[in-house]
Order: structure tokens, then sequence, then C-alpha cells
């Protein structure tokens, strides 16, 4: 496993993402934290919106996660609410105030 990102090939998607802004990126360390990079200017004043793009976001990985292995899209969904039910019960901590941008242009790490 290398040590540095690993972008995912959107070439493919190219005419489905056109237009679009990129509002987040995510990466995961193994068995460590994950590491969010979001821009709200990309979305909208209400933050809101991000809970709504997030719901989003969840039903597309539960369809990825039953194509992958194998188990129906609402066992997924069901299990990715727990664990976000159990994060939002015991919230890992975030980085200091420091590391997050402060700059109009800067997206904020979370």
């Amino acid at each position: 496993m290398t040590n540095k990102p690993i972008p995912i090939d959107l070439m493919p998607y190219a005419d489905m993402v056109q237009g679009h802004k990129e509002f987040l990126r995510v990466w995961a360390k193994e068995n460590g934290p994950v590491t969010c990079f979001v821009n709200p200017v990309a979305l909208a004043p209400d933050p809101a919106t991000f809970g709504i793009a997030m719901v989003d976001c969840i039903r597309h990985a539960a369809r990825g996660w039953a194509k992958a292995v194998g188990i129906s899209e609402q066992q997924a969904l069901e299990r990715i609410w727990e664990g976000l039910d159990a994060e939002r019960k015991n919230p890992a901590p975030l980085p200091d105030e420091n590391s997050i941008g402060t700059k109009d242009d800067d997206l904020g790490l979370i």
C-alpha cells in the first residue's frame, strides 16, 4: 500500500460531472482517522445543503457496497446508518483549529 492518496479515476464520468463543483474530498487511514476537506462555497450558504448532499452520498455508497460485497442495497444502507448513529453518539476528535482553512478560498479541513 502506498502512503500517497490514490485518486479515483473520474475520466469515465467526465460528462456526468461537467458543470459541477467539487465540495468534498475524503481520505481514510487504515485503522485510523478520516481526513476531509470541505469547500462550503461550492454548495450553498445554508449548511443544511451539506446534510442533503451527504444523504445522497450515503445512498450512492449503499449501492456501491451492495455491488462490491454481494448484499442488498437496503442491508448496506442500514449498516451505514448504524455507523453514522454510532459516530454521532461518540464522535472522533477533530484536528485542532489551526488546521482549518481561514481564508475564503481555503478548503476547510474537517
